[in-house]
């Protein structure tokens, strides 16, 4: 059985401004971590996978970063859409082009680009776990952790009670109830208290046949548009009919697509202290602190002041008697916003967006 991953790496983390802007996104700069986020991700994977069986799903404008940070991954597996629209045309383009090189029963392995894992060697195993189980059931395998506290800011999946599959290699997965996304933090609480929730990391494993038949059931109104494209891999008017197609397409993720409507998902459940690293607070919350629990990277002073997070990027930041606040330096901007408040950064960006200051996003 053959197994390819498919890393997804075309999103912005407008959230994580001014680290993160529209021509150096979240996931190829340094957040958190040694590496870059997706180098950090590709990192993981490779003791899992051949090189010649990654691939990277990215925005066309976004192909020189790819190359730039992962020399590796052959040109060719390299995918690029004209423009986003959402992880369900991103998947289903990929899955299009990675069948017409590999048979049917081939597990897709699919990862976000930008997320954070503290234990790397249970996250390989939950992987080892997902693609037998995908090949062995034809079911769609998700990857859930527990959460750790209500956030709102995260997907979540509710397992059923006392259903358990058990696959080949000794992994044990639930069955699936329901997918909630991004609730409020009362809701949020709620889940927390049930125990019976799951956060949801964007992890999945299936069979293409899987896929395109859930794709064919689900998203009918897009199935036209890939077999269209599909007979033009290889020629000189793909690009075209790419651009064509993904225009009529609407924006829609792959939890809203398919997986709130499938009833053939089993989810593992993971303990190996994952992150989306959607914001500042939570790029605080991972690092290590100091006495005075703050959170300093850089050419930073802090005199008198606790609770902090700051980050420099050559510039000295000197915080003098004050808390409970997040400073961010880039080359060219400087967010300063109070902890607990690092979610309304983009706010700020619409604000650009609203004035066209574009050169700044």
């Amino acid at each position: 059985m053959k197994y390819v991953a498919v890393i997804m790496a075309g999103g912005v983390g407008a959230k994580l401004w001014p680290r993160s802007r529209e021509r150096r996104p979240k996931q190829f700069s340094h957040i958190i971590g040694e590496g870059t986020m997706i180098q950090n991700t590709l990192a993981a994977l490779r003791p899992l996978f051949a090189s010649e069986d990654i691939f990277v799903v990215t925005n066309e404008s976004m192909l020189p970063l790819v190359h730039e940070q992962l020399p590796d991954i052959p040109y060719q597996n390299i995918i690029t859409e004209p423009f986003g629209r959402n992880t369900a045309p991103c998947i289903a383009l990929a899955a299009t082009l990675i069948c017409a090189r590999y048979d049917s029963d081939t597990v897709l392995a699919v990862f976000p680009s930008d997320h954070y894992i503290t234990s790397v060697s249970e996250f390989q195993r939950c992987i080892r776990t997902g693609c037998s189980a995908a090949a062995e059931t034809g079911d769609i395998i998700t990857l859930g952790v527990e959460p750790t506290r209500p956030e709102s800011e995260y997907g979540y999946i509710q397992i059923r009670d006392n259903e358990h599959v058990c696959t080949n290699d000794n992994g044990f997965l639930r069955r699936i109830s329901t997918f909630a996304e991004k609730p409020d933090t009362d809701t949020a609480r709620r889940f927390l208290t049930s125990g019976d929730f799951l956060w949801n990391t964007g992890i999945f494993f299936w069979k293409i046949s899987t896929f395109r038949t859930a794709f064919d059931r689900y998203l009918p109104d897009f199935a036209p548009f890939f077999k269209l494209l599909d007979k033009h891999i290889g020629k000189p008017s793909y690009n075209e009919i790419l651009d064509t197609v993904y225009r009529q397409l609407r924006s829609i993720s792959l939890d809203y697509a398919i997986l709130e409507k499938a009833d053939n998902i089993l989810v593992i459940e993971g303990n190996f202290g994952w992150s989306d690293v959607g914001s500042w607070d939570e790029v605080y919350r991972l690092s290590l602190k100091d006495t005075n629990n703050n959170a300093l990277e850089g050419d930073v002073i802090a005199v008198n002041s606790t609770n902090c997070y700051a980050k420099s990027d050559g510039k000295l930041i000197g915080l003098v008697g004050v808390e409970d606040l997040i400073v961010v330096d880039s080359d060219e901007a400087i967010v300063i916003c109070r902890r607990g408040s690092a979610q309304d950064v983009r706010e700020l960006i619409n604000f650009l967006r609203r004035k066209q200051i574009n050169h700044f996003l």
